[in-house]
């Protein structure tokens, strides 16, 4: 089978890598497992038949080309769905708690009502 996505390579495995890095990296792989699925479909179609040249060892090598192709469409940002899986998602990465001992506006606001 064709090298599948592994999480145990590049900035998802590494538990140090910046959260930023993480999803980038999750967003092209994302990117590459859609393309794939993609050419797949197209592929599957059989807008073309090729009867005559046409054999198992054949359909595996395309596939194999497409996987690739995928892989590398990804890499280069040519779809453009990884920056904009990034863009919607980085809001929420590197959210912090609140800090517990800031105080808040409310109580900002009520501490000056009592003072008068």
């Amino acid at each position: 089978m064709i090298n599948g996505v592994s999480i145990k390579a590049g900035a998802l495995a590494d538990p140090k890598a910046a959260e930023l890095d993480q999803l980038k990296a999750a967003a092209k792989q994302f990117e590459a497992i859609f393309t794939r699925q993609m050419l797949k479909s197209m592929r599957d179609s059989k807008l073309a038949e090729d009867d005559l040249f046409g054999s198992d060892a054949t359909d595996q090598f395309r596939e194999m080309q497409d996987s690739n192709f995928a892989d590398e469409m990804a890499s280069k940002d040519s779809l453009g769905i990884a920056d904009l899986l990034v863009k919607q998602f980085q809001a929420r990465v590197g959210k912090s708690a609140p800090v517990a001992d800031a105080p808040s506006a409310a109580d900002a606001a009520a501490n000056t009502d009592s003072a008068s």
